[in-house]
């Protein structure tokens, strides 16, 4: 690693000593000179060390000096709050195996041919991105917009590359809207390796059977046969797509999207017995039934205890909904039993289905149907115990991320931050 020495003064502004500063990340060079600007910059004149270079035409060694190209300057990390910019003119090369003499200029290790930065600045501005936006490091680190979303490009790709995998594990299939309100979903896939690391693999523009099929026949065939569970909810077209490219995965359908199914049986017969309550009741007395929405969804161990007396006052006035209430934390029981094999929950779940059935209430018809449609996948669940809270994780994230950049649209802008928000220290720190 090569290094400067600049000068240091005392208080008094005299008898200046000597600092070595290490040109972090530049290497095969020697310190020509430094000189500080009015502007202050820092300009560090290098000259590369190194003879020869590849001939852009053959491919061999031309080592035969032939001058040197016009001065580049690239921007690099700053020192003591400099803008700091190394200056240097690449060698030129004459190549004596081809005929017609071709000359080559030298490209140095430590910084793209047509990049205005070194890659060590370009690494520190990819690890200010992450959890941050183009804007902000734009002025923070005085680099233009453009600028940044060219080093992004030149360091990220869009896609991803399966050469970084060995293994993939658990796979995760989801949606989220990029716009509030307006259906307008894409489809995140991800993997959860078996050490845990969480890996995005793609953003896909819809949710069709046709665009994921297109995306897993992509995946490379000796990754494909790491594949042992894909978890995801019950969207047709992700079932269907699955089954036809990876048909030797285990199918789990996520259980947190099935307890939102019998949540929500129960959360409207709930909002219909209030409508009745009003009604039916005095106004005071219907007032001490108010948080009761919380009270009635949350877990009971989570429940406050004035949240713990409006919930008792509620099932008190509607045995009704005190049944559906008690199905409903028996449901939720047997998915959270420990050690239950598939058999055994398969059994229970049926035992449910035959209470309900017998009570004579309607609210959960609709979820009978879902949980009969897809009673295998549901129940796969009790395998090894596997759902899609690490797709939900990042769910979240992209959440943030769209927030914090006012909306993200480009699909391959989106793959990228991500990308960089899930491994950018990783890779950059």
């Amino acid at each position: 690693m090569s290094s400067i020495k600049l000068p240091v003064y005392n208080q008094a502004g005299v008898q200046p000593a000597l600092i070595g500063i290490p040109l972090i990340g530049v290497s095969d060079v020697q310190v020509l000179g430094a000189e500080i600007k009015e502007q202050g910059k820092l300009i560090i004149e290098v000259e590369s060390t190194l003879t020869g270079t590849p001939c852009r035409k053959c491919g061999q060694a031309a080592k035969q000096g032939h001058g040197h190209d016009k001065p580049r300057w690239v921007r690099h990390l700053s020192v003591f709050g400099l803008k700091t910019y190394l200056r240097f003119r690449p060698k030129r090369c004459r190549c004596e195996h081809c005929c017609e003499g071709t000359t080559t200029t030298q490209q140095v290790e430590w910084c793209l041919p047509h990049s205005p930065h070194t890659k060590a600045f370009e690494a520190h501005i990819l690890l200010q991105l992450v959890n941050s936006t183009v804007e902000d490091v734009s002025h923070k680190e005085d680099v233009t917009y453009d600028e940044i979303l060219g080093i992004i490009d030149r360091h990220l790709g869009t896609q991803v590359n399966w050469a970084a995998f060995e293994q993939l594990g658990v796979l995760g299939i989801d949606e989220i809207a990029l716009k509030k309100g307006h259906q307008d979903y894409v489809v995140m896939v991800t993997a959860r390796l078996n050490d845990g690391q969480v890996k995005l693999l793609a953003v896909l523009p819809d949710r069709k059977k046709k665009t994921l099929v297109k995306f897993l026949r992509t995946i490379p065939l000796h990754l494909c046969q790491t594949i042992h569970t894909v978890c995801t909810d019950m969207w047709e077209a992700y079932l269907k797509a699955v089954e036809l490219v990876l048909p030797g995965a285990e199918v789990v359908v996520d259980r947190f999207h099935v307890a939102q199914k019998y949540h929500d049986a129960a959360d409207k017969l709930r909002k219909k017995e209030l409508k009745r309550l009003k009604k039916e009741l005095p106004e005071i007395e219907y007032k001490q039934l108010k948080g009761s929405m919380w009270a009635f969804r949350k877990k009971p161990a989570d429940l406050s205890e004035t949240e713990t007396d409006v919930l008792a006052r509620l099932l008190e006035y509607s045995p009704l909904l005190r049944l559906v209430y008690d199905l409903r934390l028996k449901l939720t029981a047997i998915f959270e039993e420990q050690d239950l094999t598939k058999i055994e929950a398969t059994q229970k779940i049926k035992d449910w289905c035959q209470d309900v059935k017998q009570t004579g209430l309607t609210c959960f018809d609709s979820f009978l149907t879902t949980l009969n449609n897809h009673f295998d996948q549901i129940t796969n669940y009790f395998i090894n115990r596997h759902n899609s809270g690490f797709v939900e994780g990042l769910n979240n994230k992209i959440k943030v991320l769209k927030r914090r950049c006012y909306g993200l649209l480009n699909l391959g802008r989106l793959f990228q931050r991500l990308f960089l928000d899930l491994e950018g220290y990783r890779l950059f720190a």
